[in-house]
């Protein structure tokens, strides 16, 4: 029962963004693209920093992230880092990738896998980014689509809304 207050709770927030439904849908892809990377400490400055540069929404930006979270971690960094080896023609059974997903397996600190990553070498580094790059585009473009249907429909909502609200007031 408390889950489908918070749910409705947040759902609400969702609908009453403001802004233009463009500047709310780059925002939001921004933050699924900067998401998608294996940034983890930096995603949400990085997301900003996009959102202020390409003149999206911010909140959106920020709420895009949450894409990456503790429940996909492990999967986000396992794809973004077998996507990029294959591409680059790396060994995808090298040592050092086992070791960063054990160390998410057993919940680890962020920074302590980050330390890892930056440890094993720019290759490695380089093959990390790549993929979580490539998954960002492919991700967050559909997602400035989609999410440009989602509040222009909330928008097209909210003025019916506010038209018959108004009509009631004048013809009552």
């Amino acid at each position: 029962m408390k889950y489908n207050r918070q749910l409705k709770y947040y759902f609400l927030k969702f609908i009453r963004l403001r802004g233009e439904p463009q500047e709310l849908a780059l925002g939001l892809a921004l933050g699924i693209f900067t998401g998608m990377m294996p940034i983890m400490p930096f995603q949400s400055a990085l997301a900003v920093a996009l959102a202020l540069i390409f003149k999206g929404s911010k909140i959106t930006a920020l709420i895009g992230t949450w894409v990456s979270n503790p429940l996909n971690w492990y999967f986000l960094y396992y794809y973004s880092y077998r996507i990029g080896a294959s591409l680059m023609g790396l060994s995808t059974k090298d040592g050092i990738f086992p070791s960063v997903m054990t160390s998410f397996q057993n919940g680890e600190n962020v920074f302590i896998v980050f330390g890892k990553i930056l440890g094993a070498g720019s290759t490695i580094i380089f093959a990390f980014l790549f993929g979580g790059f490539l998954m960002g585009v492919v991700v967050s473009m559909p997602s400035y689509f989609l999410f440009l249907r989602i509040f222009q429909f909330i928008r097209k909502w909210r003025e019916e809304r506010r038209n018959r609200r108004s009509w009631r007031r004048e013809n009552l």
